[in-house]
């Protein structure tokens, strides 16, 4: 793919981030119970007898900022994965942190059934961490860098192997646990207030000041790690950088969101249909699609078979499942 000048990007990237502020300001104002604006921004009721007020402020717009940071937060580490991994098909999920994340929440839920939402979270980043070392520290066993094909082969069995833990939790779960454990792991944005958001937010800024130094090395790890090197990229550091800093943005994703699939593979490649190969113009644009394509799927789950709520994981697969095909096909 011809990689497009930087500065013709440019007004691409800024129409992303616009369709991702839209959706944010749009998002809240959609759903069954319809709400008067100027009430919602009254000074005049107090906002304990405002119901629109609080229907706005405490259910839906801590609910589309949560969408906005897991979409974005997905579709940067996607991009990151692909990069540092050389495989299309790599998503956030691949390595195993989005597994781990998912038995450390399954344990919070099955034999914590009191825990607050924000405890749910933080067991989800002890299991994320828990990954993140496992998979580096197989990685690194017997090479003084760090090399992709063992990284994407321990990911792949360490994912396998959190896969049957989880089903093993589930089983000697309650009935009740596992309703609701098994909700968690279709994702879901049921986030009520900003405690989850706020808990995931330093994680997520760390990752993404980490995916800005990037960009650059990563343009030159997708033609390879000699190529790399032979450009003055210390490979090593840059492998690094990138694996860690995408597995924690995918950890903290997860552990508002729950593992929300597709975003973190189909948002990357329909932006480069859009900007082209060149990082530095990839990693915000999907930053800002991903989030507004999750704040958007969230929305027609709240309201296609209301009073019903879909998982908001449901509407995705839903959509990208057909559209990844389509990419497919049409790379062919």
């Amino acid at each position: 793919m011809t990689p497009m000048p930087v500065r013709r990007g440019v007004p691409l990237v800024a129409a992303c981030f616009v369709a991702m502020v839209a959706a944010v300001i749009v998002s809240p104002l959609v759903g069954p119970t319809r709400l008067d604006l100027a009430r919602v921004f009254s000074r005049s009721v107090p906002f304990a007898d405002n119901v629109d007020a609080q229907i706005f402020f405490i259910a839906r717009f801590p609910r589309a900022l949560a969408g906005a940071l897991v979409g974005g937060t997905l579709a940067a580490a996607g991009v990151v994965f692909q990069a540092l991994l050389r495989n299309p098909l790599a998503t956030p999920y691949t390595l195993g942190v989005s597994a781990g994340a998912s038995l450390g929440a399954m344990v919070a839920i099955t034999f914590g059934a009191t825990l607050p939402a924000v405890g749910i979270a933080a067991a989800s980043l002890t299991g994320a961490i828990v990954a993140v070392l496992v998979v580096y520290a197989l990685a690194t066993a017997k090479h003084r860098g760090l090399s992709t094909t063992v990284l994407l082969l321990a990911g792949v069995t360490l994912n396998s192997f959190f896969s049957a833990l989880i089903l093993f939790v589930q089983y000697i779960g309650g009935f009740a646990e596992t309703i609701r454990a098994l909700r968690w792991l279709m994702g879901n944005l049921d986030v009520v207030g900003y405690g989850p958001i706020l808990a995931a937010a330093p994680l997520v800024a760390v990752a993404f000041a980490a995916f800005a130094w990037l960009a650059r090395p990563l343009n030159l790890l997708s033609l390879g790690a000699e190529a790399a090197g032979a450009r003055g990229i210390d490979v090593r550091r840059a492998q690094q950088v990138a694996f860690f800093s995408a597995s924690i943005a995918t950890g903290a994703a997860v552990s508002v969101g729950g593992p929300i699939g597709f975003i973190g593979i189909i948002v990357p490649h329909l932006v480069r249909l859009l900007v082209g190969a060149d990082h530095r113009l990839v990693l915000p644009a999907s930053t800002f699609v991903g989030a507004a394509f999750l704040v958007a799927c969230d929305a027609v789950a709240r309201t296609a078979l209301s009073p019903l709520e879909l998982p908001v994981g449901i509407v995705t697969a839903i959509i990208g499942g057909p559209f990844f095909l389509w990419l497919l096909l049409r790379s062919r």
